[in-house]
Protein backbone atom coordinates (compact mmCIF):
# COMPACT_ATOMS: atom_id res chain seq x y z
CA UNK A 1 0.00 0.00 0.00
CA UNK A 2 1.17 3.55 -1.02
CA UNK A 3 2.32 5.69 2.34
CA UNK A 4 -0.09 8.49 3.23
CA UNK A 5 1.77 11.64 1.93
CA UNK A 6 1.83 9.94 -2.09
CA UNK A 7 -1.64 9.22 -3.86
CA UNK A 8 -2.56 5.64 -4.97
CA UNK A 9 -2.01 5.46 -8.88
CA UNK A 10 -5.07 3.56 -10.24
CA UNK A 11 -4.90 2.66 -13.78
CA UNK A 12 -7.60 2.08 -16.56
CA UNK A 13 -7.05 -0.04 -18.73
CA UNK A 14 -8.28 0.33 -22.71
CA UNK A 15 -11.20 -2.11 -21.36
CA UNK A 16 -12.29 0.53 -18.87
CA UNK A 17 -11.26 -1.63 -15.74
CA UNK A 18 -9.58 0.45 -13.28
CA UNK A 19 -7.19 -1.14 -11.12
CA UNK A 20 -5.61 0.27 -7.89
CA UNK A 21 -1.90 -0.49 -7.79
CA UNK A 22 -1.68 0.05 -3.82
CA UNK A 23 -4.17 -2.90 -3.34
CA UNK A 24 -3.05 -5.39 -6.52
CA UNK A 25 -7.19 -5.30 -7.23
CA UNK A 26 -9.72 -4.55 -9.79
CA UNK A 27 -11.98 -1.40 -8.75
CA UNK A 28 -14.96 0.33 -10.01
CA UNK A 29 -16.43 3.78 -9.94
CA UNK A 30 -18.23 3.12 -6.46
CA UNK A 31 -14.91 1.47 -4.60
CA UNK A 32 -13.20 5.17 -6.17
CA UNK A 33 -16.35 7.29 -4.49
CA UNK A 34 -16.15 5.36 -1.87
CA UNK A 35 -11.80 6.20 -1.11
CA UNK A 36 -12.80 9.77 -1.86
CA UNK A 37 -15.20 9.66 0.91
CA UNK A 38 -12.75 7.90 3.47
CA UNK A 39 -10.77 10.87 2.25
CA UNK A 40 -7.52 8.61 0.64
CA UNK A 41 -6.01 10.53 -1.94
CA UNK A 42 -5.40 8.82 -6.09
CA UNK A 43 -4.82 9.47 -9.17
CA UNK A 44 -5.85 8.03 -12.22
CA UNK A 45 -3.92 7.27 -14.97
CA UNK A 46 -4.82 5.88 -18.57
CA UNK A 47 -2.45 2.68 -18.45
CA UNK A 48 -1.45 3.01 -22.58
CA UNK A 49 -0.53 6.39 -22.94
CA UNK A 50 0.53 7.34 -19.06
CA UNK A 51 -1.67 10.66 -18.75
CA UNK A 52 -3.18 11.51 -15.89
CA UNK A 53 -7.18 11.36 -16.56
CA UNK A 54 -8.28 11.69 -12.79
CA UNK A 55 -10.57 14.72 -13.31
CA UNK A 56 -12.35 12.70 -16.21
CA UNK A 57 -12.66 9.97 -13.69
CA UNK A 58 -13.80 12.49 -10.53
CA UNK A 59 -16.37 13.87 -12.83
CA UNK A 60 -17.66 10.14 -14.58
CA UNK A 61 -18.22 9.34 -10.42
CA UNK A 62 -20.22 12.61 -10.15
CA UNK A 63 -22.13 12.10 -13.63
CA UNK A 64 -23.16 8.47 -11.99
CA UNK A 65 -24.45 10.09 -8.67
CA UNK A 66 -26.43 12.46 -10.14
CA UNK A 67 -27.91 9.58 -12.31
CA UNK A 68 -28.75 7.19 -9.51
CA UNK A 69 -31.11 10.42 -8.17
CA UNK A 70 -28.68 12.03 -5.52
CA UNK A 71 -29.21 15.31 -7.05
CA UNK A 72 -26.14 17.53 -5.38
CA UNK A 73 -25.97 19.87 -7.93
CA UNK A 74 -29.00 22.11 -8.81
CA UNK A 75 -30.17 23.17 -12.34
CA UNK A 76 -29.49 26.77 -12.00
CA UNK A 77 -25.92 25.91 -10.89
CA UNK A 78 -25.76 23.34 -13.83
CA UNK A 79 -26.60 25.79 -16.74
CA UNK A 80 -24.23 28.82 -14.90
CA UNK A 81 -21.50 26.46 -14.84
CA UNK A 82 -21.90 25.75 -18.61
CA UNK A 83 -21.98 29.69 -18.99
CA UNK A 84 -18.23 30.27 -17.39
CA UNK A 85 -17.29 27.73 -20.31
CA UNK A 86 -15.64 30.06 -22.65
CA UNK A 87 -16.32 33.08 -20.70
CA UNK A 88 -13.63 35.68 -19.56
CA UNK A 89 -13.58 34.47 -16.51
CA UNK A 90 -13.39 30.81 -16.63
CA UNK A 91 -9.93 30.79 -15.05
CA UNK A 92 -10.85 32.40 -12.01
CA UNK A 93 -14.29 30.09 -11.72
CA UNK A 94 -12.40 26.87 -10.34
CA UNK A 95 -10.33 28.18 -7.38
CA UNK A 96 -13.78 30.01 -6.53
CA UNK A 97 -15.18 26.82 -6.60
CA UNK A 98 -12.27 25.04 -4.33
CA UNK A 99 -12.30 28.20 -2.03
CA UNK A 100 -16.63 27.52 -1.08
CA UNK A 101 -15.90 24.14 -1.14
CA UNK A 102 -13.38 24.31 1.73
CA UNK A 103 -15.37 27.12 3.65
CA UNK A 104 -18.39 24.47 3.63
CA UNK A 105 -16.19 21.58 4.19
CA UNK A 106 -14.94 23.24 7.31
CA UNK A 107 -18.35 24.22 8.42
CA UNK A 108 -20.14 21.31 7.40
CA UNK A 109 -19.85 20.16 11.59
CA UNK A 110 -21.73 23.60 12.52
CA UNK A 111 -24.26 23.22 9.88
CA UNK A 112 -25.09 19.90 11.21
CA UNK A 113 -25.77 21.35 14.47
CA UNK A 114 -27.77 24.20 12.88
CA UNK A 115 -29.72 21.51 11.05
CA UNK A 116 -30.37 19.09 14.06
CA UNK A 117 -31.07 22.18 16.66
CA UNK A 118 -33.08 24.48 14.53
CA UNK A 119 -34.29 22.92 11.72
CA UNK A 120 -34.61 23.81 7.98
CA UNK A 121 -35.51 27.87 8.41
CA UNK A 122 -32.25 28.33 10.54
CA UNK A 123 -29.94 25.63 7.71
CA UNK A 124 -31.56 28.02 4.88
CA UNK A 125 -30.73 31.04 6.52
CA UNK A 126 -27.36 29.33 7.09
CA UNK A 127 -26.71 28.53 3.47
CA UNK A 128 -27.58 31.58 2.35
CA UNK A 129 -25.39 33.34 4.60
CA UNK A 130 -22.57 31.44 3.13
CA UNK A 131 -23.93 32.21 -0.41
CA UNK A 132 -23.49 35.87 0.07
CA UNK A 133 -20.17 35.48 2.14
CA UNK A 134 -19.08 33.67 -1.29
CA UNK A 135 -20.43 36.27 -3.56
CA UNK A 136 -18.71 39.48 -1.92
CA UNK A 137 -15.46 37.31 -2.08
CA UNK A 138 -15.76 36.68 -5.68
CA UNK A 139 -16.74 40.11 -6.01
CA UNK A 140 -13.66 41.53 -4.39
CA UNK A 141 -11.84 39.05 -6.58
CA UNK A 142 -13.29 40.56 -9.89
CA UNK A 143 -12.73 44.28 -8.65
CA UNK A 144 -8.76 43.25 -8.49
CA UNK A 145 -8.88 42.53 -11.90
CA UNK A 146 -10.41 45.09 -13.66
CA UNK A 147 -7.42 47.39 -12.12
CA UNK A 148 -5.36 46.51 -14.82
CA UNK A 149 -4.61 48.08 -17.74
CA UNK A 150 -7.28 47.54 -20.78
CA UNK A 151 -9.46 46.05 -18.91
CA UNK A 152 -13.10 47.01 -18.66
CA UNK A 153 -14.23 49.66 -16.06
CA UNK A 154 -17.33 47.92 -14.61
CA UNK A 155 -20.79 49.53 -15.13
CA UNK A 156 -21.89 52.10 -12.90
CA UNK A 157 -25.18 51.16 -13.04
CA UNK A 158 -26.75 48.01 -13.59
CA UNK A 159 -29.07 48.04 -17.18
CA UNK A 160 -33.10 46.87 -16.36
CA UNK A 161 -32.31 43.69 -18.07
CA UNK A 162 -29.25 42.59 -16.00
CA UNK A 163 -31.62 43.91 -12.72
CA UNK A 164 -34.62 41.51 -13.90
CA UNK A 165 -31.72 38.56 -14.39
CA UNK A 166 -30.72 39.16 -10.93
CA UNK A 167 -34.38 38.90 -9.77
CA UNK A 168 -35.30 35.84 -11.58
CA UNK A 169 -32.12 34.36 -10.25
CA UNK A 170 -33.19 34.73 -6.84
CA UNK A 171 -35.85 33.82 -7.49
CA UNK A 172 -34.86 30.90 -8.91
CA UNK A 173 -32.79 30.87 -5.70
CA UNK A 174 -35.63 30.79 -3.35
CA UNK A 175 -37.56 28.36 -5.13
CA UNK A 176 -34.56 25.67 -4.77
CA UNK A 177 -34.13 26.67 -1.19
CA UNK A 178 -37.71 26.21 -0.56
CA UNK A 179 -37.40 22.52 -2.66
CA UNK A 180 -34.29 21.73 -0.12
CA UNK A 181 -36.21 22.31 2.62
CA UNK A 182 -38.88 20.17 1.71
CA UNK A 183 -36.77 17.18 1.40
CA UNK A 184 -35.18 17.97 4.73
CA UNK A 185 -38.22 18.00 6.55
CA UNK A 186 -39.43 15.22 4.61
CA UNK A 187 -36.24 13.21 5.78
CA UNK A 188 -36.52 14.19 9.48
CA UNK A 189 -39.96 13.09 9.82
CA UNK A 190 -38.68 9.81 7.91
CA UNK A 191 -36.27 9.60 10.77
CA UNK A 192 -38.82 10.28 13.54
Amino acid sequence: MSSTSDPITIKKYANRRLYNTGTSTYVTLEDLAAMVKKGEDFHVVDAKSGDDITHQVLTQIIFEQENKGQNLLPITFLRQLIRFYGDSVQSFVPKYLELSMGALTRDQDKMRATLGAFGGASFQSAVEEQMRVNAAMMERAFRMFTAFPGQAEPAAAETPARAEDKAGDLDELRREMAEMRARLDKVAGEKN
